[in-house]
């Protein structure tokens, strides 16, 4: 093998082993400002995108551990999306990305916590909410109990004193 090919396969398979997940797209069909919008959403989300020859990641795959039922993912024009942190945002920007493209680009599986699944779990994925919006939906069940508390202690006070200032 060349060495340029080398470089790049290198490359490859130190993205795929080093991420928290690995996305695999279709892109064929889909313009470039398309390409460059996703990537752009991708960046906000600590992830890449890397466009990347079949055979590739095949090797990749092989170096991770991945199953060899896998390798039916590796047809077409192939992207590969690596990156650490959160998926369920990562996955919402691919698959807004695959809305966009009218068709043309596709999920075909992805690597997720140490599992391989397909488009279908990466479209679930893609509708869970983020650790920042679970969290937050935590905080609000911690405060409701509080704020009704308050609330009825409000109430028993307004009513504490509209009952003494007739009498006064």
């Amino acid at each position: 093998m060349r060495i340029e090919k080398v470089a790049i396969l290198d490359e490859v398979v130190a993205r795929v082993t080093d991420s928290d997940y690995c996305f695999i797209v279709n892109h064929g069909g889909v313009t470039v400002s398309q390409m460059a919008k996703l990537r752009a959403d991708l960046r906000k989300c600590d992830s890449r995108l890397l466009v990347v020859k079949n055979t590739f990641l095949a090797k990749a795959a092989e170096k991770k551990g991945w199953s060899e039922e896998v390798n039916a993912m590796f047809k077409g024009n192939t992207a590969v999306v690596t990156g650490h942190g959160e998926p369920t945002a990562v996955a919402k920007a691919i698959m807004e990305f695959v809305k966009a493209s009218g068709g043309k680009a596709s999920v075909k599986g992805a690597d997720y916590d140490n599992k391989i699944v397909d488009a279908a779990m990466v479209d679930a994925l893609s509708k869970i909410p983020g650790k920042n919006e679970l969290r937050a939906m935590l905080l609000m069940l911690f405060k409701e109990p509080a704020t009704r508390l308050a609330r009825v202690l409000s109430e028993k006070a307004k009513k504490g004193t509209e009952q003494e200032a007739p009498q006064a």
